[in-house]
């Protein structure tokens, strides 16, 4: 298929400029800048005008050649995206989480992705629907969008509450952490079912995958620690980062169905704690976040498809949002009175794991081929995006204002705080 260079130029500036505009728009008001990217593709898109009988249809039609080359940037995007969340998760502090944080962490993916599968069946008419494969996999893919947390505006929240160090703020950063590897996992063992294997198969690729990430893993990290150490701040450290995390993506997604994106994480996750580390994510990954993920968030918007958009699809959205928060309230913060922390901790713990954010909408745009079609390509299953878009702003507002709700009269005891190096990286990922 030919495409036209200029025309890419031209679309390659007009999201750049509609994303950095509505991102810096939406940080202004205090929502994370991924809305404002998201809501850019859905106005340059036909998304919105085609439907209203003006005769516009957007500056970018998704019908263009063009758009497949768009879409290549995206999906580079989102494995970079994935791919900074690797390097910014700090394994010592990952160790030091405890058994607490990681049943928090467990809970709070399990009971959302439970409530949100459900739900979904439920609007695909009832749970005898699960019996059909294509149905089971659409509803699935529902619930492991909601496993994951984005705690960059619940950080903040404690941090301007002066409650981080507190033993509740050290177990949001901890098992926000924890979830975040768990909600990949989770989306790479559903995708791997689609194809019809059976369980034991696809656990088996899993295993294969993780040990072939360690193996691999190892050599490549002294390998990267020789580089800095003799050849500190250059670009050959960045270059050997981004080829280490094309790599293990294509690996993982070619050689064990798993996503390119869980390889892109586990890439990220191997030189993780190291010396140039954050220099790798400061120059490289921004670099990628200053091109290639704007386009993944535009595209997302720019490729989505209201014409046939039913008022069931916005009632969905609304029960998907419910569920979402409601999820990770009751999964985490009755985990977190299981071990023992106080109502007010454990409620505190659940209101701060509600926040979605990027890897939200990585998972759907990873996963978006789960959603049941008909043979002429019309959604007869759940989609997801309209919920999707619609939690991350709901929850991105009502996450510091029910922080700040349930502080009040607290009298909660700080503590030294083994995340405290991670909060800063975190912040700046979310915004």
């Amino acid at each position: 298929m030919s495409f036209d260079v200029v025309h890419i130029v031209l679309y390659l500036g007009i999201i750049l400029f509609a994303t950095k505009g509505l991102g810096l728009l939406m940080r202004k008001i205090g929502l994370p800048q991924v809305t404002g990217m998201v809501i850019s593709g859905l106005l340059i898109g036909p998304a919105i005008f085609s439907n209203l009988g003006i005769g516009f249809k957007g500056l970018i039609n998704p019908a263009k050649p063009e758009m497949d080359v768009l879409e290549t940037f995206a999906e580079i995007g989102v494995i970079l995206i994935l791919f900074s969340s690797g390097l910014e998760t700090d394994i010592k502090a990952l160790k030091k989480s405890g058994a607490a944080a990681t049943a928090i962490a467990t809970v709070g993916v399990l009971v959302p992705m439970a409530l949100g599968t459900l739900s979904a069946a439920m609007f695909m008419g009832g749970l005898y629907t699960l019996g059909d494969h294509a149905k089971l996999m659409n509803a699935l893919f529902v619930g492991v969008i909601l496993a994951a947390t984005s705690v960059g505006i619940t950080v903040e929240t404690l941090r301007e509450l002066g409650k981080l160090d507190t033993r509740a703020g050290t177990a949001i950063l901890s098992a926000a952490i924890i979830d975040d590897v768990l909600g990949i996992i989770a989306l790479s063992i559903v995708t791997s079912l689609n194809g019809k294997g059976s369980i034991d198969i696809t656990l088996l690729k899993a295993v294969g995958f993780f040990a072939f990430t360690i193996g691999a893993g190892i050599p490549l990290r002294a390998l990267f620690k020789w580089i800095v150490t003799h050849h500190p701040h250059t670009q050959r450290t960045g270059i050997f980062a981004l080829v280490m995390c094309f790599a293990y993506a294509y690996c993982a997604e070619k050689w064990f169905d798993i996503t390119a994106i869980t390889g892109a994480y586990m890439a990220g996750l191997m030189l993780s704690g190291m010396h140039d580390t954050a220099y790798v994510d400061r120059k490289v990954v921004v670099s990628g976040y200053m091109f290639f993920t704007p386009i993944f968030f535009a595209y997302i918007g720019i490729s989505a498809d209201f014409s046939h958009f039913k008022i069931s699809e916005l009632m969905f959205g609304l029960v998907f949002v419910v569920v979402g928060i409601i999820g990770k309230i009751i999964g985490c913060g009755l985990t977190a009175k299981a071990f023992h922390y106080s109502n007010h901790d454990s409620l505190t713990i659940g209101v701060g794991m509600i926040a979605r954010g990027e890897v939200a909408l990585a998972v759907y745009s990873t996963g978006k081929s789960l959603i049941e079609r008909a043979s002429n390509g019309t959604v007869i299953g759940i989609d997801p995006l309209v919920g999707t878009i619609m939690l991350i702003i709901l929850s991105s507002v009502l996450c510091p204002i029910l922080l700040k709700m349930v502080s009040k009269g607290s009298n909660d005891s700080h503590q030294d705080n083994p995340m405290q190096g991670t909060v800063d990286s975190i912040t700046e990922r979310d915004e």
